[in-house]
């Protein structure tokens, strides 16, 4: 099984705001970035959304060291929180909605497709490849003719329930 290495990051400006997400890969001597932007979304959204991006870019079963500097991200997947929102209809409580459901469904699914250790990395640390994945992201989220975050601005204000 191939192994992989995965910065993310995920940059707002504004919170709700221009946001985006960037991901920085790493495979033997092989190295690839991703990003993108959207016109109105949440840095939570955007963390999620590196992740995602990074694991569906993988053709085949990997064996993973995804870092992350998202306590939310890193903390839901290593102590198993994402898998009880979902075990529990998207609850995280009897009465408190998970937020961003549509994300961490998909989340749940490409990790499933791969054999992952997730770690937390301290933010804006000097981390090479943590501030690569920050880069990327902030460009992305001050980019021109931003993508639609559908899940936030089709699902979240239409009906009312944000998504922060």
């Amino acid at each position: 099984m191939a192994a992989v290495t995965i910065y993310t990051d995920g940059a707002c400006t504004g919170n709700p705001g221009p946001g985006g997400y960037g991901t920085y890969m790493i495979f033997g001597g092989h190295k690839k970035d991703l990003s993108g932007g959207y016109r109105r979304t949440t840095n939570n959204r955007m963390e999620l959304m590196a992740v995602i991006e990074g694991l569906k870019a993988l053709k085949e079963r990997c064996e993973v060291t995804l870092y992350s500097d998202s306590k939310y991200v890193v903390d839901a997947i290593n102590l198993g929180w994402a898998k009880r929102w979902k075990s529990r209809g998207w609850k995280r409580g009897k009465n408190e909605k998970a937020l961003n459901p549509d994300l961490w469904d998909e989340l749940l699914t490409q990790l499933s497709r791969h054999d992952i250790e997730t770690k937390w990395v301290r933010g804006h640390a000097g981390n090479e490849g943590n501030e690569r994945a920050d880069r990327l992201a902030v460009a992305a989220a001050h980019g021109e003719d931003l993508a639609i975050d559908t899940g936030y601005e089709g699902g979240a204000l239409a009906s009312g329930n944000r998504m922060l």
